[in-house]
Parts: C-alpha cells; structure tokens; sequence
C-alpha cells in the first residue's frame, strides 16, 4: 500500500488508516476486531485512530494488536470524558485522559495525541496545548494534533503548536479542501482525512436515523452526482479517491465492524487518485450546488 510523508512528524503512513469509533460505538466483539486489524496489518495498514470517548475502541485496540505494536503508528484523542458531551480541557484532565489511553491500549507511548474537536475559544487559553507539549517532552507522546473543523480548525492551525490536522473531507465535505488544507501544508502539518467515504450516506434510500449520517445523505440529494446512480459499490470507489486525490491530504480513517471491509477499501485504495478530470468535475458541482452553512461536520 501507498505510503506518504505524514508532513513534519516524521512518520510514512498508509494512505488508508483504520478509525476506531464504528468498533466501539457498534459493539463489536474482541474476536472480530482482531480478525479486522490482524488481517489490515497483514496487507499493510499502519495507522490505527482512536479515541477515549469511543466506548470500549481502545480496549478493543489493545487487546487485539498490542503485540504487534512495532507494526503500526498509534493515534488517539482527548478532551471528551468517557463520552462526546462530557468535555475535559483543563491540563490535569488531559494528562490524566493520556494515563488512561495507554493503559487501555497497552503501551507506554502513542505516536499522535489530539484535541478531540476542541474548541477555539478553549485553545484561546493555551492550557489544553501546554499539556500535549508537556506530554510531548515526557515521551508518552511522539506528536500533537487538533481534530475537527471550520474556524475552530483554521485557529487551531494558524497556532503554529500542532504537527497533524485531522478533518473531515468527502464529497460531501468539502470545505476544508480551500479553507484548511493549502495552510496546513504550508505549516507543514500532517492531515489525516476523517469521514473519507461520507458516511456512506447513499446507502440510504430515505433519510437515515443516524444523526451523523443525515447532513451528508441530505447534501447528496441536492449535488446529484452522476455516479451515485443505484450503484453503491462504484460510488463509495469514486467517494473513496476522491479524497485521496484531495492535495494534502496524507491518510483516510475508514471505520467498520465487517472483517473484510477494509481489505475491500485497500484495493480501491491502489487504483491511486482519481483522473484530474474526475477529480475536477466532483469540485464544479460542489462549488456550484453547496450553501454557505455546509460547514465541516464535527
């Protein structure tokens, strides 16, 4: 698999990596995630991400390929204690967040430590920066990233403190191609693309339950591209190289709980990026169909 310079970290990553949120919220069970990952790493994935408010996904993580830990750049999150709405930014909460990640993914170090959607004004007060540094300089962290999008994102970014974004980038989600990702390549920063494939949203053939699933299903129904057509597997390929055809873009996380999924999406994966001309047509019809407060999702 495609290897690509993770910016200034140091780090080649896999240009497919493997989110850890769908295993933990899903309930997946110990024995499939060792079937997903053993199998992934096996065919060359190298980037694992997770986070602490994921249920169980650390665990999860831990378990199944601790033992194989030389084999792959670990990445987890902070901020969101035990859940997505319980928020923990205060330098004590990080450093404490931190001990419990590792613990749960058996090691004593993690390759990227993020703020997990944190907020500008958060970031304003430089507490929750200070501690990843301070994590950093101990050696439990080989380096420090924001996750999220928008404003909050540019800020983070034009700080100058962070070595990786991650963001939200899709077919669906294209505002961070022109508001986010030229300035993070040119600050050098590593960029790992969440939500690569959309959600899948055009699997839906009415308007889904999922509250992370709607936005995307509802702008696909307004940009009518031609290739979601009733042909879901030629459109989660095209949905798929898009962004990985996205400038700056070094690595997708694409979660599953399906044990063949991710060897599926590594094959689309090695076809490379799309044709320009492709790639091209998909950004017309954005920038002619997208409204103003089609903002990245978080």
């Amino acid at each position: 698999m495609e290897k690509r310079e993770f910016g200034k970290t140091g780090m080649k990553v896999s240009v497919l990596g493997f989110g850890g949120a769908e295993i933990g919220f899903e309930g997946a069970s110990a024995s499939t995630v060792r079937e997903i990952l053993g199998a992934a790493l096996d065919a060359g994935l190298n980037v694992i991400d997770t986070a602490e408010c994921y249920m169980d996904s650390e665990e999860l993580i831990g378990e199944a390929v601790s033992s194989r830990r030389q084999d792959f750049y670990l990445f987890t999150k902070c901020g969101h204690k035990w859940t997505y709405t319980e928020e923990a930014w205060g330098a004590a909460d990080i450093a404490e967040s931190l001990e419990r990640s590792l613990k749960r993914l058996k090691t004593d170090y993690v390759d990227l430590l993020q703020l997990h959607s944190c907020s500008k004004k958060i970031l304003q007060k430089g507490d929750c920066i200070k501690a990843l540094e301070k994590a950093k300089q101990e050696g439990k962290v080989r380096a420090i990233g924001y996750s999220g999008d928008g404003e909050d994102a540019l800020f983070a970014i034009k700080t100058g403190a962070f070595d990786v974004l991650q963001t939200s980038c899709s077919i669906a989600d294209q505002e961070c191609i022109e508001k986010l990702l030229p300035l993070a390549g040119e600050k050098g920063m590593g960029v790992i693309a969440k939500r690569p494939i959309a959600n899948a949203a055009w699997r839906h053939s009415s308007r889904p339950q999922n509250i992370y699933v709607q936005p995307y299903w509802e702008r696909l129904k307004e940009l009518k591209y031609d290739f979601i057509n009733g042909n879901k597997e030629a459109a989660g390929e095209k949905a798929l190289r898009f962004t990985l055809s996205c400038p700056n873009v070094h690595t997708m996380i694409v979660g599953t709980t399906k044990p063949t999924r991710w060897l599926e999406n590594a094959k689309i994966v090695e076809q490379g990026n799309l044709p320009d001309a492709e790639f091209e047509a998909i950004r017309a019809v954005w920038k002619n169909v997208a409204r103003k407060d089609w903002v990245g999702q978080v």
